[in-house]
């Protein structure tokens, strides 16, 4: 493996351009969490938890959209499933979680006094759970999936949808605001459950097809033309890589077909890790609110046993 990333550029292995994409990133949540808090109505300091996880939410980012990660995902799809985890199961969550509901809130006024009919169609349940699983079942079709590796601009598009799908996805599952669409917590269990549901193709079609289904993996042709895509402007391919595991193109510490099946055990593996790691998270939010109603329940009949002993 390291001879495998020795060939390769600094730029090509650790994408100097995201880091500056992420650092602005930073900047901005800094800028508004910071030095643009007094003017947030109910505003209050950002609390550890929320830097931590914005802090990981950028990690997640990075190792999904680059990295090392990125060079070593175009020969092993198993990686390549890795990088999706990590940017549409880890990194849109943390994010979501980790800016303050002020901000949020802020914002989500802004845009429905603009334009309430946008934000009442984008932001519909339906959309958020069709949208996202519609996308990366459409992606993991053969043809679609070659296509768009070996175009750059496609990718990153397509990348950019899955992201705007995934947040609209994860932003039903968390309810970080109380709103007109939020669902009860019994149905963002049900809708939790929904999503695990329809995402489940996708993978039993990488996991149980009988052979590899990907040229991008199989094809040292096709393969050669993603990964010029992934270099530096004038970089060349180092034909050292080609059939370097002596079945195809790139490196791999399995068969294709056996990388190919590994890909889809550890997608569905993650998604139902994070989904039944939401659900709990939906279900102590629940038990919460219980507590809570339970609590000025008790008050109140406190108060009108108080009024009655005093008649």
């Amino acid at each position: 493996m390291g001879d495998y990333f020795s060939m390769f550029s600094f730029r090509a292995l650790w994408t100097p351009e995201l880091i500056v994409v992420l650092f602005g990133v930073t900047l901005l949540y800094y800028w508004l969490t910071v030095k643009e808090r007094h003017r947030f109505i109910n505003a209050e300091a950002v609390t550890l938890k929320q830097k931590f996880l914005f802090g990981c939410a950028l990690l997640a980012l990075y190792g999904g959209w680059g990295s090392p990660l990125y060079i070593a995902g175009h020969s092993i799809i198993t990686l390549h499933m890795t990088q999706m985890v990590l940017a549409y199961f880890a990194a849109v969550p943390l994010f979501i979680l980790s800016i303050p509901k002020w901000v949020l809130q802020s914002f989500v006024h802004r845009w429905r006094r603009k334009s309430a009919f946008t934000y009442k169609v984008l932001m519909h349940p339906v959309l958020g759970l069709i949208m996202f699983n519609a996308l990366f079942s459409f992606y993991h079709v053969p043809f679609v999936f070659d296509t768009l590796m070996q175009s750059p601009v496609l990718h990153s598009l397509y990348q950019g949808a899955l992201f705007a799908g995934a947040w609209m996805m994860w932003w039903h599952m968390l309810a970080p605001l109380p709103s007109n669409n939020q669902l009860s917590d019994f149905r963002r269990i049900i809708y939790i459950f929904g999503n695990g549901m329809l995402i489940t193709p996708a993978c039993a079609l990488i996991i149980f097809a009988g052979s590899p289904l990907y040229e991008t993996y199989t094809n040292p042709a096709v393969w050669s033309s993603v990964m010029a895509y992934c270099l530096p402007p004038g970089s060349q391919v180092p034909p050292g890589l080609l059939n370097a595991d002596g079945g195809g193109p790139g490196i791999s510490f399995l068969s294709k077909h056996d990388d190919q099946q590994l890909a889809g055990v550890l997608m569905k593996i993650a998604q139902e890790t994070v989904y039944v790691s939401t659900i709990g998270f939906v279900f102590k939010q629940w038990l919460k609110k219980e507590k809570q109603q339970d609590g000025e329940l008790s008050i109140s009949d406190v108060s009108s046993y108080n009024q009655l002993k005093n008649q």
